[in-house]
């Protein structure tokens, strides 16, 4: 009989745990997974192992009270079955390991969110480079339309450090052995699954590793020797705050000109901007509902929060703000409300990032926007209320919003309508179709 090193026998020990003696590449990974170790085995898994008979496949049979015994005669291997999936806690180098994302409670589905679920859902290799400034939500956007669809998502989060080792694969040592352990590109492409890396336009060099993936072709892991052709369903999605042409303004450090050959290898570039006031009053909503804030009691912070940020934005892009409010900290300051009961310090602690004066000149812009709402909306509100309804001409691309406002369609009439005191409390959303000229329009379409 062979004789077996200690960490050699506790591997096998642990197979025969599993009460089988045949093992394909799934079944033996999720005996690692379960017992702590990082991937299969280097030894197991080279071609001079006397267990193993195939690619993949391996007989332990012999092993016997810790020990080889002489092989038996041979044996066919069994048809492929299909194989147990690998552990949802699978160790891979420099990966986010999400698996399938979870649904978010409230999440508003907005932006190029269908186009990036209709890539998806078509299950074609359609590389996506989503762009767009911070906190806007492309990150969740991507996230989410994987959760919808049921599929597995490996998100990577790129660093000017992160290297081939990280993407593509290293090896590991445990337990005295050196294993090899695949990156989450190769994961991702082995069981068709989408890859997201994140905030690319950090990345160097190193990611020009990926370029066959990127045509969605196979790849060499030169390591290994091993050839990954990618299954069905694999894709690729990257998120950026430039378009891999660097940055200007100074905002995003360390963002860089990215090789044009991999951008090239990006068919479609989707450009993500702010919501619009209505769908950002939406998104607000929602983490009211999460946070436990009344939302009915808070409409006016949002209105008033939603505009303050909005003014920001646009000063920002005429260059007389270098910062920025984003939806991310409309969520946070929203979130700091439901702990702190109190606008003002909810909105401090969300601008505390910043320099005193811009943290002063943000206050001051607030307090004026909020004043100003609520000088002009209480003769409006006592009058409106006295309506029962204000009609409102709302255009197609509006339709979902308006509905989602309150806005009604009176089939007898052909107009859109709501109430006064809805109206009041929306004024600016309404405001935006022209509520008087809607009064005559008595042909409009239901949609």
């Amino acid at each position: 009989m062979s004789k077996l090193t200690k960490p050699r026998r506790e591997w096998l020990d642990a197979l025969s745990a599993t009460g089988s003696v045949r093992f394909v590449t799934d079944e033996a990974l999720k005996v690692a997974n379960d017992n702590g170790w990082n991937g299969i085995p280097l030894w197991f898994r080279a071609n001079s192992c006397e267990f193993k008979k195939s690619r993949g496949f391996w007989d332990i049979s012999s092993y016997v009270n810790g020990e080889v015994a002489p092989a038996p005669a041979p044996v066919t291997p069994a048809p492929a079955v299909e194989s147990v999936p690998a552990s949802p806690v699978m160790q891979m180098a420099g990966a986010e390991a999400r698996i399938v994302p979870e649904k978010m409670d409230g999440y508003v589905k907005w932006g190029h969110h269908k186009a990036v679920a209709t890539i998806i859902a078509s299950g074609e290799f359609y590389p996506g480079y989503v762009t767009g400034l911070s906190g806007n939500g492309k990150t969740t956007m991507i996230m989410q339309a994987a959760a919808d669809a049921n599929r597995e998502i490996y998100r990577v989060n790129i660093t000017a450090q992160t290297d081939e080792d990280d993407l593509i694969g290293g090896f590991r040592l445990l337990n005295g052995d050196t294993v090899w352990v695949d990156g989450p590109a190769v994961v991702a492409a082995k069981k068709g699954a989408i890859l997201l890396l994140d905030e690319i336009d950090l990345g160097g060099p190193a990611l020009m590793c990926l370029q066959p993936l990127l045509e969605g072709n196979g790849i060499f892991v030169k390591k290994t020797g091993e050839y990954v052709v990618p299954a069905p369903g694999f894709n690729i999605f990257a998120t950026a705050n430039t378009k891999g042409k660097g940055d200007e303004t100074g905002s995003f450090a360390h963002t860089g000109i990215m090789n044009e050959a991999m951008l090239d290898r990006f068919p479609v570039t989707l450009e993500q901007p702010y919501a619009t006031e209505a769908t950002e009053k939406k998104i607000l909503r929602g983490k009211c509902q999460k946070f436990g804030v009344d939302v009915k009691a808070e409409e006016n912070f949002i209105t008033d929060l939603v505009s303050w940020a909005n003014n920001i934005r646009k000063s920002y892009e005429v260059g007389a703000s270098t910062e920025i409010v984003t939806t991310r900290r409309l969520e946070s300051i929203m979130k700091a409300f439901s702990i702190f009961g109190s606008h003002t310090t909810a909105i401090e602690m969300g601008i505390s990032r910043f320099d005193e004066q811009t943290k002063a000149d943000m206050l001051k812009l607030y307090e004026k926007i909020s004043g100003e709402r609520a000088t002009a909306t209480i003769e409006e509100v006592n009058e409106l209320t006295q309506s029962a309804r204000v009609n409102i001409n709302v255009p197609y691309a509006a339709k979902d919003e308006a509905k989602a406002y309150g806005a009604k369609w009176d089939d007898v009439e052909r107009t859109w309508y709501t109430t006064g005191e809805n109206y009041a409390q929306n004024k600016d959303f309404f405001d935006g179709f022209n509520p008087t000229a809607s009064q005559e329009n008595t042909n409009a379409c239901p949609w």
